[in-house]
């Protein structure tokens, strides 16, 4: 998270619904003896914000140090673009980056095997639903023993979650002039991911 408060003006619902929706994140662990640990993984956040359900190969070193339960956190990553200083129409500017970060920290654990279906089946439903009218996959388009194989490949995890924080860095250091000016610049010329989110993120934000 970026250390200057001005970028963390969005509430924990804000947050929470940016993680919800994204539904995508890196899943960070510090194991003993293996130091940090990395994972790309969809994930599940319940309606209250305080649960995520997730699954991981079996063989992820997360998955196989979770003979007890892991301190973790999920950085969930949003749209980001280079910003640069021309566009604020101000002299002695910096160039910089702006984005949108979410990080959900927590306890991550092992759930029992015989809830693994019913996850898969939540994450598909979640998933296929934003692809409608397009007729939802399902699991029972799978042959049964296909399905088990592929399933015993792949472990339930729970994270409990205890902590939310989010940077949404988008210029609110700069003037309301300079905010529009930079937004129009990154609408035209910015590169990175999801610019043009990040461009209406920061014309929607001036004033607030």
């Amino acid at each position: 998270m970026h250390p200057n408060p001005i970028y963390h003006d969005a509430d924990a619902d804000r947050n929470l619904a940016f993680a919800r929706e994204r539904g995508f994140g890196v899943l960070a662990a510090n194991v003993p003896m293996s130091g940090p640990l990395l994972s790309h993984v969809p994930f599940l956040l319940n309606d209250a914000g305080d649960m995520a359900e997730l699954h991981l190969v079996r063989s992820n070193p997360i998955a196989r140090a979770l003979v007890e339960p892991l301190e973790v956190k999920i950085a969930v990553s949003g749209g980001d673009t280079y910003i640069s200083p021309d566009w604020y129409g101000v002299e002695d500017q910096v160039p910089t980056w702006n984005y949108v970060a979410v990080h959900l920290t927590g306890t991550l654990e092992l759930r029992p095997p015989e809830e693994l279906l019913d996850l898969l089946d939540r994450q598909s439903a979640a998933y296929e639903g934003r692809l409608l009218p397009k007729a939802p996959w399902t699991t029972a388009k799978m042959q049964p023993e296909t399905m088990e194989k592929l399933m015993r490949m792949i472990v339930p995890c729970r994270m409990k979650v205890t902590g939310v924080d989010g940077t949404w860095k988008l210029s609110q250091n700069k003037t309301d002039a300079g905010r529009l000016a930079s937004s129009q610049g990154v609408a035209a010329h910015g590169f990175g991911s999801d610019t043009d989110i990040i461009a209406a993120l920061m014309r929607d934000s001036i004033g607030s």
